[in-house]
């Protein structure tokens, strides 16, 4: 589900944006509604830093004492918290996007008329994306690395890219099913072209009730996970050269 709402950033979040004041500075300055995404790069470059150079110096010296400050799970869990917020935040600002629209009468109104609302209503939904980014993506490159086999590192790496690619197959599945459910209640597609007659704010719902969801499941199986530990892994590779040295004399 982490990456079923990471896959807004580039599809819905744009389609938001598109019905908004995008005037920047000056009328004759429109901020393209699809380069908001490089605000989730801006966050992450910000987050990165502080989190390695001040979030883990903090925590290890005075809360948890663990060499990381958190786990790596810890770690993978804020992010998918952090997802569940980011659906709020995106459905509490589309609910505000609608009555603006139903306030200034643009629930019908003509195609490409702007909500004078502004833009950076946005910006909330898209810096938390980056700092979930920050902790799950990079959470679970470093998962698959260290937890892995050397063996299998390389499949690691390929299986936690593959996760993005199977969230955008999971986030048109949703769609279908939220439209088609949507459409035989008789309330009209909920994803319609007009967005002012839309429910995207309770599509957000739907997708901040699942990940919550996910994120219960996810504490579970954490329960169980054992960390493979740097002295069996060493342990393993000096037998292995151990081994080498034996056979060669």
């Amino acid at each position: 589900m982490f990456t079923v709402v990471l896959s807004q950033n580039h599809t819905l979040y744009v389609k938001q944006a598109s019905t908004m004041q995008r005037s920047f500075i000056s009328h004759n300055f429109i901020v393209p509604p699809a380069s908001l995404q490089s605000l989730i790069g801006l966050t992450i470059i910000i987050t990165v830093p502080f989190y390695d150079r001040i979030f883990v110096p903090f925590v290890r010296r005075h809360i948890t004492g663990h060499p990381s400050g958190i786990t790596l799970l810890q770690r993978i869990g804020t992010g998918l918290a952090l997802s569940i917020l980011e659906a709020a935040v995106a459905a509490l600002v589309e609910s505000r996007r609608l009555r603006v629209a139903k306030h200034y009468g643009l629930l019908d109104g003509p195609k490409g008329a702007v909500v004078p609302m502004q833009v950076w209503w946005l910006v909330p939904q898209y810096a938390i994306s980056g700092m979930s980014d920050a902790f799950t993506i990079v959470g679970l490159q470093e998962l698959f690395y260290d937890q892995m086999p050397e063996s299998m590192r390389s499949m690691g790496a390929a299986a936690y890219i593959s996760i993005v690619g199977i969230g955008s197959f999971v986030n048109t599945g949703v769609i279908t099913v939220v439209q088609g459910v949507s459409s035989r209640a008789g309330g009209g597609k909920w994803l319609g072209d007009n967005l002012n007659r839309a429910n995207l704010d309770k599509f957000y719902w739907i997708l901040a009730g699942m990940s919550a969801v996910n994120f219960c499941v996810y504490l579970l199986i954490a329960r169980g996970f054992v960390y493979r530990t740097v002295e069996e892994h060493d342990v393993r590779r000096l037998e292995r050269r151990g081994g080498g040295a034996g056979g060669r004399s």
